[in-house]
This record gives structure tokens, C-alpha cells and sequence, in this order.
């Protein structure tokens, strides 16, 4: 390998985060490390407990110790470091209705020590987009609100934690997700919005996480449209990145994971790389699927980067000041852990994960409210039918989860949970939960889940079948809950669980039995 060859293959991994599968390094990856790559990040087959995931960040460490570890753990409905539970904290639309800044800190905090104890250097939060558009299939409960002032004061308290823990923090999607009602995971959403509009709207929490007092580390780009920017996707977008640049940010601009539908070429994301690197990217994160060959990811950004160089299209030194940019992060980050002490290990990681499920289960219940007529579950009576209206898969947090009805099932042994997937099968579901039962039978109360019945779509028509049948139904939401009072009326008992997460379900289920209640200013 030419002395040429090997600076602009070192050049072209410093601006590389790819994903892997599996619990220990592959050899293509450790190979990659030793040959300057900027990091990795984590997914859920990666981190299928705390002690686990603690042991392989100590032997990527030892393998690279400027090596950036990073993962996407918002908490709520996106965990990968408890994928598998469903996460202790109820995440960021809880955290919002309850607008107390200072336990937002304090969960940022513990979530940071979790973080740090099993070694990671980099969480890809808080989100700082403001879902202005209730039906948002991809933000929704994943922001703290959808107001500029709510999610910039809680956006800051969420990185002040994390740093408080010694873990940085990245702010996404840069200029803001919260206006759509396209799934970027799957096609390319537009936000056909005035600049001026971007900037009352959208920017506020950004321009605060810049202050020096909040200092955030690195942002994350969106892949949409947004044409008063400029024609491309904004990941790829060089005006882009030249607002965050203007807006006083130094720090590292990552891309979301670049495999996603909106942006991915049908040649793979190799082009697409390429172009995020002249749209003004720093790191790329290329993604990751089991059963995926995730060294041919790689490889095709690695391949196209290289052709890029030798090509003129990109010079190594601008591949450079990129990762100097990261590898200025890197050492921010050593400092933060270093001032606080945070060591990473299978004991200080399992420690962290107790006090975060503290922390998060007040977080939680404090969050809960009630929407309409006051209705309880009788602990003593039938056991309750359940039915999942929800009809979109998120794609963010994974499969849809099914906290809601562990919860219910270990509150009320006997649960029936209904699943339809056909007219044919929705109709006998109908049929099943109505008010005719045999004789002798005692009539089931009928718990629904909901997320997003937005009038015309499904799962309203779904729901107002069941409203009709069994007027006293009670809904459990697990959606945006500022549309709550829009999508519901007031003649329907709606426990409003901002969320799906464990944490969520388990306060809202909950909320069913207790005597106590809060509820929903109309």
C-alpha cells in the first residue's frame, strides 16, 4: 500500500461511524480501527444487557482509545440499551408535560451514568425537533413538545445531565424533524416552509444548545427537504450546514443512518456518502440490519470515498478537519468522565441501571393524565380485553412494543389481548369484546391502545367502531398527548401514557386502579 494510498484511507475512516451485529468486534472492524476509524455505533443486538455491552466498549476501547462510541438512546419509545425490557425512563414527551426542567436534568443525568458505565461516549440525544404536526409518524413522542420555548428549555437540561455524567450529547434533527408527516426511514419528507418560519420555529432549541452553557457536542442531520434551504435533502445539503455553522456551531454535524429510504441510492449508500461528505458532514453513520452483510456497508463508503479523492471530488484535508473535529469531541468527552469519575464496567453499569429506573418510574407517574369521564378498572372484577389499534410500525423505536399489555396482563391475570390482521379478523374482534356474551358471562371491560387515530385514517374508523359498540370503553394512548383532547372529544376515558416504554405502560396501567388522578386541562 502506497504511503498515498494509506493517508486518504485513514483520511476517508476518520469521517466513518458504522453499525455492527453481534456482541464482540468483527475482525473487518477492529481492522478498521487500527487504520483510524472515527467510531462505531451501537444498535440493540449489540447491548442485550447492561454488563454485556459494558465489556465490549472496555475492548473497543482497548483495541482504540480515541475510538467514539456512540448510540441512539433517547429513552421512552427508542432504547438500545434496554430494547429488550423497554426502557426505565418515559422519555421526551413526558418529560414535557410535566415542564419541570430540573427532573429532566436529574433524568439526563442518570441516564448519562448508565451510559458512561457501559462505556459510551456519545448518545445521539436529546431530540430537539418541535412536533408541530400532531401526526408526525417519526418525531411524535420523541420530542419534548411543540413549542420552540419547551423543547429548548428541555433540551438544555437533558445535555447539562448527560454531561453532569460524563457522556456527550447530540442534538437531532437538524433544522428540525416536527413539521412533517413522512417517515424519513422510508421516503424523503419536504418541509415547504418560508426560512423565516425554519427559524421561528424550528431553530430555537438549536441556538440554545449552542450557549456555551449547554455546549452540546455534536448535531445530527435530517434527511428531508427543505427547498428554502437548498434543492437536496438536508443531510446532504452544504447550505445546511453552513446555517448551523453560522449559528455558532463548532462541533461535529452527523448524519442520520444513511441507509435510510430517503436518501439511500438503489446502488447502495456509497454516492450517498460522497455527497453528505460535500454537503458539510463530519461523521457518517452508515447503519446497520441483522441479517445484512454490515462490512459491505462499509465498505461501499469506504470504496466511494477513496474513488471520491482520487477523483478530486474530495481532498483529504478536508476529510481531516473532520475528524478534527471529532477528535476534538473525543477529548471533551474523556475530560467530562475524567471530572466525574465515570468508569465503565458489568458492576457500575447494573448499579446505574437501578438508579435510572428510580429516577424514571417518578418521572413516569408524574407524567400520566386523564382525559375525559373518570373510569377505573375493578382489580377484584372480569379481567379486562385488550385491543392495539396502532397501525404503524416505527421504525425509530422498532417493532411495535407491547408494555401496555405485559402491564395489564400482570395487573390483571386473565387479560385477553385480540390480534386482527384482516377485515375478516377485525369483524370477529368486534364481535368478541361486544356487550353480548354468553349467559352467565360477566361482561369484560375493554381497555383500546391507540397512537395516532387521526380522523380518516384506520385506526380512527377502528376506534370509533368500538366507541360505538361499547360506549364505556377506556383508551390508552400512547401517542403525541397535545392531540389528545382533538382526536378524543370528551365522552371517552383516555389515560394518557405519552408514550409506549415500559416505564410508560406500567404508570398508566396503573392509573387504572389508583384513586388518585390528574387530568388533562381541556
Amino acid at each position: 500500500m502506497t504511503t498515498v494510498h494509506h493517508d486518504a484511507l485513514r483520511a476517508v475512516n476518520g469521517v466513518l461511524l458504522p453499525g455492527f451485529t453481534g456482541t464482540d468486534a468483527p475482525a473487518w472492524l477492529l481492522s478498521a480501527c487500527e487504520e483510524g476509524l472515527a467510531g462505531v455505533i451501537y444498535f440493540a443486538y449489540n447491548t442485550p444487557d447492561v454488563a454485556t455491552t459494558a465489556r465490549l466498549s472496555a475492548s473497543l476501547h482497548e483495541a482504540a482509545p480515541d475510538l467514539l462510541i456512540a448510540i441512539d438512546e433517547e429513552g421512552g419509545d427508542v432504547s438500545r440499551l434496554e430494547a429488550a425490557t423497554g426502557s426505565s425512563i418515559p422519555g421526551a414527551a413526558a418529560l414535557g408535560v410535566i415542564d419541570d426542567v430540573d427532573l429532566t436534568e436529574r433524568v439526563g443525568l442518570a441516564l448519562g451514568r448508565l451510559l458512561a458505565a457501559t462505556g459510551v461516549d456519545l448518545d445521539l440525544a436529546p431530540v430537539l425537533d418541535v412536533n408541530s404536526r400532531t401526526e408526525n409518524p417519526v418525531v411524535g413522542v420523541r420530542a419534548f413538545g411543540a413549542t420552540p420555548d419547551l423543547v429548548s428549555r428541555h433540551g438544555a437540561a437533558f445535555v447539562q445531565g448527560l454531561h453532569r455524567a460524563g457522556v456527550g450529547a447530540c442534538g437531532k434533527h437538524f433544522p428540525g424533524h416536527g413539521a412533517t408527516d413522512v417517515d424519513s426511514h422510508l421516503s424523503l419528507p419536504v418541509v415547504d416552509d418560508p426560512l423565516e418560519t425554519i427559524r421561528e420555529r424550528d431553530l430555537p432549541p438549536f441556538v440554545r444548545a449552542f450557549e456555551p452553557d449547554v455546549a452540546i457536542d455534536s448535531i445530527m442531520t435530517a434527511h428531508l427537504l427543505v427547498p428554502a434551504i437548498g434543492p437536496r435533502p438536508v443531510s446532504l445539503e452544504p447550505a445546511a450546514a453552513l446555517v448551523a455553522r453560522e449559528l455558532g456551531f463548532e462541533g461535529p454535524i452527523i448524519t442520520d443512518a444513511l441507509d435510510m429510504g430517503a436518501v439511500k441510492g438503489a446502488d447502495g449508500i456509497g454516492e450517498v456518502a460522497v455527497q453528505a461528505i460535500e454537503g458539510g458532514a463530519d461523521l457518517l453513520c452508515l447503519g446497520t440490519t441483522v441479517g445484512r452483510d454490515d462490512e459491505e456497508l462499509f465498505r461501499q463508503a469506504q470504496s466511494a470515498l477513496l474513488a471520491a479523492v482520487e477523483q478530486g471530488r474530495v481532498t483529504v484535508e478536508r476529510l481531516l478537519e473532520s475528524a478534527a473535529r471529532t477528535a476534538r469531541t473525543v477529548r471533551r468527552v474523556r475530560e467530562l468522565q475524567a471530572s466525574t469519575g465515570a468508569t465503565c464496567g458489568p458492576t457500575e453499569a447494573t448499579a446505574a441501571l437501578e438508579a435510572l429506573a428510580a429516577v424514571g418510574q417518578e418521572a413516569a407517574e408524574r407524567a400520566v393524565r386523564t382525559h375525559g369521564p373518570l373510569a377505573r378498572l375493578d382489580p377484584t372484577g372480569p379481567a379486562p380485553d385488550v385491543i392495539d389499534l396502532r397501525q404503524r410500525f416505527d421504525h425509530a423505536a422498532g417493532r411495535t412494543a407491547q408494555h401496555v399489555q405485559s402491564a395489564l396482563r400482570a395487573t390483571f391475570p386473565g387479560t385477553e389481548v385480540h390480534v386482527f390482521s384482516d377485515p375478516a379478523g377485525w369483524e370477529a374482534t368486534l364481535a368478541a369484546v361486544s356487550t353480548a356474551r354468553p349467559a352467565g358471562d360477566p361482561v369484560r371491560p375493554l381497555v383500546v391502545i391507540t397512537r395516532e387515530p387521526v380522523p380518516g385514517s384506520r385506526e380512527a374508523a377502528m376506534l370509533d367502531a368500538l366507541r360505538a359498540a361499547r360506549p364505556g370503553l377506556v383508551v390508552v394512548h400512547t401517542g403525541f398527548p397535545d392531540a389528545v383532547p382533538a382526536w378524543f372529544g370528551d365522552e371517552t376515558t383516555v389515560v394518557v401514557a405519552c408514550g409506549t416504554g415500559r416505564a410508560n405502560a406500567r404508570a398508566a396501567v396503573g392509573q387504572l386502579t389508583t384513586t388518585t388522578t390528574v387530568e388533562v386541562p381541556r
